[in-house]
């Protein structure tokens, strides 16, 4: 059975709610409300938990922990014509590649 605590959690403020909210990567239809921030995370990690097992107990397949992923460094992204022409002059304009470029904008 998976480990649920190897799952990628979260907590975010909520205007909203006016609660800090603790979430679930692999489980995003499911939150917890709480006044603190701990709270928060400890909630949405024992939620987790009761549905996973209640989920393996009923034979459904379990999510896939993002931490165990392996990942190859590509993905394919599609965009108008016009953009890609701006992005591969710019790289020119720098003098790097057009990948380095795009890349160096993500993580800006």
């Amino acid at each position: 059975m998976i480990d649920h605590k190897q799952y990628a959690y979260r907590v975010i403020w909520s205007d909203e709610d006016a609660e800090f909210v603790g979430l679930c990567a692999e489980l995003p239809s499911l939150s917890h409300l709480a006044s603190q921030q701990s709270d928060a995370l400890e909630g949405i990690v024992t939620l987790v938990g009761e549905i996973v097992a209640d989920m393996a107990a009923n034979g459904e397949t379990l999510p896939e922990p993002l931490s165990g992923k392996r990942y190859s460094g590509k993905f394919q992204v599609r965009m108008p014509p016009e953009q890609h022409r701006n992005l591969a002059i710019k790289a020119a304009e720098q003098g790097i590649s057009l990948n380095r470029l795009v890349s160096s904008l993500l993580t800006a």
